[in-house]
């Protein structure tokens, strides 16, 4: 269209790495929904997912499935389409690929490959918490999902005790009282954290305080939902 932004418009051998909403809809930019809509084909983790986020945003396109159990090859099928001129999104189920989801060896290929790659960004789940926590925002680890066994998750701990900088880790609702009652017992109870929970949906809760203040309102409250952990550097107070 004459005159319309070219950023809008999809382009022959071009990987788009299009973060979507992480709950609430109206945080897809304008870029990600003309970009979703316009080029040749959408990768994403599960098709049924993906099919129902394009339907409720009035999206049609193709959709290709990409995930952790065929990541490794799909990564090099969806580059040699990219070669042969198409352009194609990727997304995951909610957020930005490639943080904590698939993505990251697509990218890689296409590096490899010399094509080229453009972000479009959006919805974050660790950066969103971490922006509205009140803890140090300067440095921080992300680490996502720490490993299911308690042993991992305990040793984790104890090995960042005395991290100088914010640590972010993500936590589904079948472990996160396991992970609360590990940080409980590892940490100072005047540790600084913050638990977000549903970041942006419905019923979206956000708590920053003292490790034993934050963990008994924690036992009161809801564990349903996504989780997003916030530790503080031992040192810091709110």
């Amino acid at each position: 269209m004459e005159g319309e932004n070219p950023s809008l418009t999809p382009q022959a051998g071009h990987l788009y790495v299009v973060a979507t909403p992480i709950g609430n809809l109206t945080d897809l930019t304008d870029r990600a929904r003309a970009l979703l809509e316009r080029v040749d084909a959408v990768a994403c983790e599960d098709t049924r997912v993906g099919g129902a986020l394009l339907s409720k945003l009035g999206i049609k396109n193709r959709l290709v499935a990409y995930h952790d159990n065929n990541e490794a090859s799909m990564a090099a099928t969806l580059a040699s389409r990219l070669e042969a001129g198409e352009s194609i999104a990727v997304i995951s189920d909610a957020g930005t690929p490639a943080i904590s989801d698939p993505g990251f060896r697509l990218t890689r290929e296409c590096h490899k490959r010399g094509l080229t790659i453009v972000p479009v960004p959006g919805a974050c789940a660790a950066t969103a918490l971490l922006s509205a926590s009140g803890l140090p925002s300067n440095g921080f680890l992300f680490v996502g999902f720490l490993p299911p066994k308690s042993a991992a998750r305990r040793r984790f701990i104890r090995e960042h005790i005395d991290f100088p900088y914010t640590i972010i880790l993500y936590e589904s609702c079948h472990r996160i009282e396991k992970l609360m009652a590990e940080m409980v017992d590892l940490l100072d109870g005047e540790r600084c954290v913050c638990l977000g929970r549903e970041i942006t949906k419905r019923f979206e809760t956000i708590r920053s305080g003292t490790l034993k203040d934050v963990s008994q309102t924690f036992k009161d409250g809801s564990k349903k939902g996504e989780f997003v952990v916030i530790i503080a550097p031992g040192k810091f107070t709110l």
